[in-house]
């Protein structure tokens, strides 16, 4: 009898330890989580923030090691009516330099650089001639897409090199040369895309994308551009815009339509059901994909968009897919 309640009370002793080391080790872990404070940053190399994804890769070609370089929207972001957090704020707060496209494709920017403070702006399509909209809600507005054409992209490199050498005037030499190197990158993607698009005879060059983010890239190469909506923003798709579109693209005999990573591609897919064409995949455009995507840079996101251009309007290219 004596024995069992020794263990009992044994059994009790050890229960009560094992509650007590328990509540030790969730404190200890929670602290760890919550009241500690995260340990300073050691790199102090100037901060630049960029309003997308593309601009972030841009930036990084030209900056490279001398500058941390960041992103306010992430992979995937469509980027037009974006609306910055809290958290996005106080990243700028600490920016050196904030990097922005204009011709009115970030508009919540403007707000987003006021509460910023005094960090120094650069606008990269500043002083550029942009394509205008032709669309008669959007008539005479610019288009903000430049940086869909490799060469229009040479000139944000050289407005980079400019922002950087003010920025940090010793690494001025190393910017101009990361410049260089990278604008012949894009001279070379320029030819590259050239020899791709051979195949497409000029009837079939009318590229239908959701948005009209293209006009750049369909003047360097010769297309005809359709879309759903000028900008973007899926609101504005109406019956009158879904129905011109598909006389457009059953009497151009287009065979194949696109759509946008970042919207839905479900008006686009009625198009293609409506006019007899098939859907071809949707372009990266507004942002970039994630490392292991199809897109991690500006360069691969041209070479992703013209090989889906040439599977779905070249003839030899729709035989063997």
């Amino acid at each position: 009898m004596n024995a069992r309640k020794d263990l009992k009370k044994s059994l009790k002793y050890n229960f009560l330890a094992l509650i007590f080391i328990s509540s030790l080790i969730v404190g200890c872990s929670e602290g760890a989580r919550g009241s500690k404070p995260a340990a300073p940053s050691s790199d102090d190399r100037p901060i630049v923030l960029t309003t997308f994804t593309i601009l972030a890769d841009m930036a990084r070609q030209v900056a490279g090691d001398r500058l941390q370089v960041r992103s306010i929207t992430k992979p995937g972001t469509e980027i037009h009516g974006y609306e910055p957090s809290p958290e996005d704020l106080k990243r700028a707060v600490g920016a050196n330099l904030i990097v922005e496209n204009g011709l009115g494709l970030e508009l919540w920017a403007n707000r987003f650089i006021k509460s910023a403070g005094d960090v120094p702006t650069v606008t990269l399509t500043e002083g550029m001639k942009p394509l205008l909209i032709e669309e008669d809600a959007y008539a005479g507005k610019p288009n903000p897409h430049a940086w869909m054409s490799p060469r229009r992209a040479q000139g944000y490199v050289d407005r980079l090199v400019e922002a950087f050498s003010r920025l940090d005037p010793e690494g001025a030499q190393s910017y101009r040369n990361n410049g260089e190197d990278y604008k012949l990158q894009l001279q070379q993607l320029d030819l590259e895309l050239r020899d791709l698009l051979v195949a497409i005879p000029p009837e079939q060059r009318v590229l239908v994308s959701c948005e009209g983010a293209f006009s750049y890239l369909a003047q360097d190469y010769g297309f005809d551009e359709a879309y759903l909506w000028p900008v973007n923003a899926e609101s504005q798709i109406t019956p009158r815009r879904m129905a011109r579109l598909i006389e457009r693209v059953k009497g151009d005999q287009v065979p194949a339509v696109f759509c946008e990573t970042t919207v839905s591609d479900k008006a686009q897919r009625e198009v293609a059901k409506a006019s007899g064409a098939r859907f071809g995949g949707s372009f990266y455009v507004d942002s970039l994909s994630k490392r292991n995507g199809p897109a991690p840079t500006l360069l691969d996101l041209q070479r992703h968009n013209v090989k889906l251009l040439r599977q779905g309007l070249a003839p030899s290219a729709q035989k063997s897919s």
